[in-house]
């Protein structure tokens, strides 16, 4: 199933032409597309008036509270994440094609996705020019539309269908931002429980792919109209793991363990130190490499699949232009912001992600290299001490 997002879409656009030219032609074929369900009710049911609930996320490493999940026993999924989930459907699998896979970060990033894609849908209907939502940690996202010449000619039916299949597309790339947005915040300190900074696990290796893998499975389970949204998920998230060469629970520890001093020390979070951190974003060349581990013996000769990145090529071949805004309304923000406008006399309030993400990356990365060497440093002193 990888990189669904972009061939979902270019099916959507290809259902609006056969839409235009059943409707031209009339007679028995017009009176047989107005009868079949629209596919925009989905993003009109009530579950979508509420932001998805936050699910408990893992360390990929084999430490205290870290669960390995078998594959045929994750459960069915549930916008409100039912008692079965909550319990034993969230945790970590591994996957020959794309290394460790955080469930909870599937699931959360796929029900952002349809979330944001029904608010998208609203506006969209309406005619909008702006509008904006909360992301999770309260950031705020501002939206400016820009419609095309022929928007308001086109009839309700139409007009329905294509946005439809807008709010989807924007869903998954909204989705996907406020995913990468997370780890940004996270990588400075953010806390989502008010306790512990979640800085060890930002960037962690299986992050950014599984947020991404569950932006494109929310996407396909609102275009699947045989099944309801959660069964869709379920559906989706099932056929997807297993393309990508899901394996048991026992295998996905084995190749944490077969990391353990490269890629990570430690053993109780928050104290666990993520000693390597994947930080492709899909800035480089649109995509994202995951990483695999070396000398899995149930994985041998796979090669990493790599997903496409939710761009906004759709908007502008549909005549849209957009102009996509947050503000970080959190404490961490403020040390982002100085990433993006150094000059703190003509610093802006707002984050433009096509623009800005990739100033922020650069500082993070920056930073990283610091510690690093820092670490290094540090651990040739700790050892010319103990060997006097």
């Amino acid at each position: 199933m990888a990189q669904i997002g972009p061939k979902m879409e270019l099916q959507g656009r290809l259902s609006i032409l056969v839409l235009s030219l059943l409707f031209a032609a009339g007679g028995c074929q017009q009176q047989q597309q107005a009868a079949a369900p629209a596919p925009a009710n989905r993003l009109l049911e009530e579950q979508f008036d509420n932001p998805p609930k936050i699910r408990r996320g893992s360390y990929p490493t084999p430490t205290v509270g870290t669960s390995y999940l078998e594959p045929n026993q994750l459960g069915p999924h549930s916008y409100r994440p039912e008692l079965h989930e909550r319990q034993n459907g969230n945790g970590i699998v591994y996957t020959c094609r794309a290394g460790h896979v955080d469930i909870s970060h599937v699931r959360e990033a796929a029900d952002w996705t349809a979330y944001l894609a029904a608010v998208t849908y609203k506006h969209l209907n309406n005619s909008d020019p702006e509008f904006s939502f909360t992301l999770k940690e309260g950031s705020v996202c501002f939206i400016h539309l820009t419609y095309p010449d022929g928007w308001q000619s086109l009839s309700e039916e139409d007009k329905e269908r294509l946005a439809f299949d807008l709010s989807v597309s924007l869903g998954r790339y909204f989705g996907y931002t406020a995913g990468s947005w997370h780890e940004m915040l996270t990588w400075f300190g953010y806390k989502s429980r008010g306790v512990f900074p979640e800085f060890p696990s930002s960037f962690s290796w299986e992050d950014t792919y599984s947020n991404l893998l569950g932006s494109d499975i929310g996407a396909d389970a609102l275009r699947d109209t045989k099944r309801t949204y959660d069964e869709a998920v379920t559906y989706a998230m099932d056929k997807t793991l297993e393309n990508l060469g899901v394996q048991s629970a026992e295998a996905a520890k084995g190749a944490a363990e077969k990391v353990r001093g490269s890629w990570f020390t430690g053993e109780v979070p928050p104290f666990v130190d993520m000693k390597k951190r994947n930080f492709d974003i899909g800035l480089e060349n649109g995509f994202i490499t995951p990483w695999l581990v070396d000398s899995i013996c149930e994985c041998e000769g796979a090669k990493a699949q790599l997903y496409l990145v939710p761009n906004l090529i759709f908007l502008a071949e549909q005549g849209f232009s957009m102009k996509f805004e947050i503000e970080p309304r959190v404490w961490e923000g403020n040390e982002i912001l100085s990433l993006v406008y150094p000059d703190k006399k003509s610093r802006n309030k707002y984050i433009e992600p096509d623009k800005d993400f990739a100033a922020i990356m650069s500082g993070i990365k920056r930073e990283a290299q610091k510690r690093l060497l820092s670490a290094h440093v540090h651990s040739k002193l700790t050892s010319f001490r103990l060997h006097r």
